[in-house]
């Protein structure tokens, strides 16, 4: 949390799994500021067994690390099919 503060970036590419505290909740926390990034949560698991957790995370979208590319994450951050 702290260095995405300190380093302000655009975008933030963020795993869910985290020691400590959760992608959802980090995209959470961060997405309520001013001038936030956007975020794009990956993970090692399917969209589809985090239901509406990555909705409700304010996240700009999801990736699984299997179709992780640029392609892909360009089209998460254009809102585009994932």
């Amino acid at each position: 949390m702290r260095v995405a503060r300190d380093l302000a970036p655009d975008v933030l590419l963020l795993d869910v799994q985290l020691p400590g505290i959760s992608g959802f909740e980090v995209a959470r926390l961060l997405g309520g500021a001013p001038g936030a990034p956007a975020i794009v949560l990956i993970s090692s698991r399917d969209a589809a067994d985090y239901g509406r957790q990555i909705s409700r995370s304010g996240a700009r979208g999801f990736i699984s690390k299997a179709e992780l590319s640029a392609r892909t994450f360009r089209a998460a951050l254009e809102g585009g099919p994932r």
